[in-house]
This record gives structure tokens, C-alpha cells and sequence, in this order.
């Protein structure tokens, strides 16, 4: 794939809710709507900012499918799942075709809670966002790593901390639902029992993760992870970065974790599988026996791609979530002939040779490809 080209022509043809047919690749992208209900019992944690529950475009969406033309319906599919603080698909949709035309599967794009079109406009508005950043200043100095790009999340994060964990279990169960309505036969895209893997990015991996961890009612016991740029530890984590938090938000969200989030669930019901999982991935002593035998059992089922210059999702941290062995034999380093950032691995622009990052991106997405060719364990599409 020119990955360059198909990125600017991807970005000109793609209208969220607007279905399309990508002639070039012969692959239907169509929208399909989802209603996503609010945990009611945990709405009395005082940690939970009740107008969060009110946001209507967190709690009904669209989300986009990549279907191959000339099948009806498919029953195969990889759920792509993308990085933290981000508002649009546009790195995501030439990704998706790759996957969609190497390995002949349904690609799905879900948005996580209160991200991509699950967010207000305003949070990307930069004239709505100017008295926030006005005050952050104020309150914080002259932070270089503020941004307009953060400030929405950085600001919610100051706030409240718990939203990180919070929005991640509201996520979660979505998927729970998502995999349900496909794997039941009740989606008008798929077969009954479709076998549904994962391909996640960034923070991405490590919700992915987390839900493979939790396994809510055996949906994911047979489905495949593929992470890239991710899958770390939480505290290996260096969020810092104008495309994601501010300097202070993280210090907030790092001490959070780190000293207070495992007293901070006010209701039993808050501490379930869920927080189990999600605890055991903050830092590399907790259950760390158990997780890095949930992560070797996981055998051919689990790969890994971490970038050698990522500064945000550091190669130690894979380590330390998944244990020595497992990051030895289920990961692979790679590095680029041009300059490039965790957020951006693929930077298109006339400062970039594009054949550079093209090849790039085919050799990192081909081998992404195989590993999903290679985890067909139900029968063809039809």
C-alpha cells in the first residue's frame, strides 16, 4: 500500500455516518448506531462527576465497520482500538483498510468512552477551550507540554483522576455488549458465533488488556490480541505530551494510581473483576504471578510491536506487565529509517519521505496482517 497516498484520499472520501464504497480497495465502510448505558450503582462514588452521565454523544454513537465488498455477511472480524485523547479516525482509516483487504475480515473502529465521536464538539474547539487553557496557565505556569489539543482531557483529568478508570469500565462493558449483540447472531453484519479479534494501539492495548484480564461472560476466551505501541504497565507510562496530557494532569493521574485508586472505590460494586484486572495493570507487584501466567497462557494468541524511539510506551514496561519470557517471544522491535513519535508513528507531509514511511508502514502492518491470517479458527466468510 502507498500508505501516504491512501491516507490524504481516506481523510477526502471519509464522512462519519455516511456510508461509503472504496472503489480502489472494493471495501464498503457503513456506520451502525450504539446505545451505551451509564453503571447506575456507580454513579454514588463520589469520585463520579454526575453531568459526565448526562454527555449525550458518550452515551449514543456510530461507530465504522470496513466490510470487503463481496461479502454480505462475515463471520471474522478484528475490533481496532485506538489511543488516548484522540477526536477523529483519520490515522486509523488506512490502517483499517490495510487489515480489512490482507486479511479478508471485517474491521471494526469503536470509540472508547468520551473520545473520538463520543465526545463533545467543544472539547476540540479551540475558542470554547481558551478560557480553560487561560486558567491552567494561571494555576500551572507556563507548561510547554499544554496544549489545545489537551487541555479538554488534561483539565477533566485534574478534576478527577478516577475518570481514567471510570470512562475504562464504561468501555469495557460496550465491548461486552458489542461482542454479545455479533457473537448472538443479532447483528445484521455477522454470522452467529463470528470469531472477533483485537488490534489496539497505545493506550488502546492496555484497555484491551484489561478486558482479556476480565473476560466478561467468556466472550474473549478465543479472541486474538495484536497491540502496537502498547501493552505496557501503567506506571512504566510517560503520558506527557501535547497530543495527549499535560505535565500536571499526569503528575495527578500517576500519583492517583499509584497511592490512592485502590481505596478510592467507594462501593463494593465497584470492586469487582473489573477493578481486579484493571489494579493488577498499575504497577508490576500487583499480581503480578497471576497476570504474567494470564499473558505466557495467552501462547500464539497474544503479539506485540513496540517502536524502539517510543518515549510514551517504553519496551520496559512490556516487560513488566507480561513478564520477561512472554515480551522475549511474543514481541517484536522495530525502528524507522525517518524521525517519528509514539502519537505519530507514520507522519505524512512534504517534510517526510513518503516512500520512507510507506515501507514502513507495510512492514509493520503485513506482519500485523499475518498474525490475523494465521488466527483463523472458524470457517470462512461467506
Amino acid at each position: 500500500m502507498k500508505y501516504s497516498q491512501r491516507y490524504q484520499v481516506l481523510n477526502t472520501q471519509f464522512r462519519l455516518g455516511s456510508d461509503i464504497h472504496l472503489k480502489e480497495s472494493n471495501i464498503d465502510i457503513r456506520h451502525f448506531s450504539f446505545q451505551s448505558n451509564p453503571e447506575k450503582e456507580l454513579i454514588v462514588n463520589s469520585n463520579i462527576d454526575p453531568n459526565d452521565e448526562t454527555i449525550v454523544e458518550n452515551n449514543s454513537f456510530v461507530y465504522p465497520v470496513f466490510m470487503p465488498a463481496d461479502i454480505t455477511k462475515a463471520d471474522k472480524a478484528i475490533l481496532l482500538i485506538h489511543g488516548l485523547n484522540e477526536r477523529n479516525w483519520n490515522k486509523y482509516l488506512t490502517w483499517a483498510e490495510y487489515l480489512c483487504s490482507h486479511t479478508g475480515k471485517a474491521v471494526i473502529l469503536f470509540p472508547i468512552a468520551f473520545h473520538m465521536n463520543r465526545s463533545p464538539a467543544s472539547w476540540s474547539n479551540p475558542r470554547t477551550l481558551q478560557p480553560i487553557m487561560t486558567l491552567r496557565r494561571q494555576r500551572n505556569g507556563e507548561d510547554r507540554s499544554l496544549s489545545f489539543a489537551n487541555v479538554a482531557l488534561s483539565d477533566r483529568i485534574s478534576e478527577r483522576p478516577y475518570r481514567f478508570y471510570s470512562s475504562g469500565r464504561q468501555s469495557i462493558r460496550d465491548l461486552s455488549v458489542l461482542f454479545e449483540e455479533i457473537k448472538s447472531g443479532n447483528h445484521i453484519l455477522f454470522h452467529k458465533n463470528t470469531q472477533i479479534d483485537i488490534f489496539a494501539y497505545s493506550i488502546g492495548a492496555f484497555l484491551a488488556e484489561i478486558t482479556m484480564l476480565t473476560n466478561p461472560n467468556n466472550l474473549f476466551s478465543n479472541s486474538k490480541l495484536c497491540m502496537f505501541c502498547g501493552g505496557g504497565i501503567f506506571s512504566s507510562m510517560v503520558g506527557v505530551s501535547r497530543s495527549i496530557m499535560d505535565k500536571t494532569a499526569f503528575g495527578i493521574l500517576y500519583d492517583y494510581y499509584l497511592n490512592h485508586f485502590i481505596n478510592s472505590a467507594e462501593t463494593d460494586s465497584a470492586k469487582d473483576k473489573i477493578f481486579n484486572s484493571f489494579n493488577s495493570m498499575i504497577a508490576v507487584d500487583r499480581n503480578q504471578s497471576e497476570r504474567e501466567h494470564f499473558f505466557k497462557a495467552l501462547g500464539n494468541r497474544l503479539k506485540g510491536i513496540f517502536l524502539v524511539n517510543d518515549k510514551v510506551m517504553q519496551v520496559h514496561g512490556i516487560t513488566e506487565a507480561v513478564g520477561a519470557a512472554c515480551a522475549a517471544s511474543n514481541y517484536s522491535r522495530i525502528d524507522f529509517s525517518y524521525p517519528y513519535t509514539h502519537e505519530n508513528p507514520f507522519p505524512v507531509g512534504a517534510q517526510f519521505d513518503s516512500e520512507e514511511v510507506d515501507t514502513a508502514f507495510n512492514k509493520v502492518f503485513s506482519e500485523i496482517a499475518l498474525f490475523f491470517r494465521d488466527s483463523d479458527t472458524s470457517g470462512s466468510n461467506k
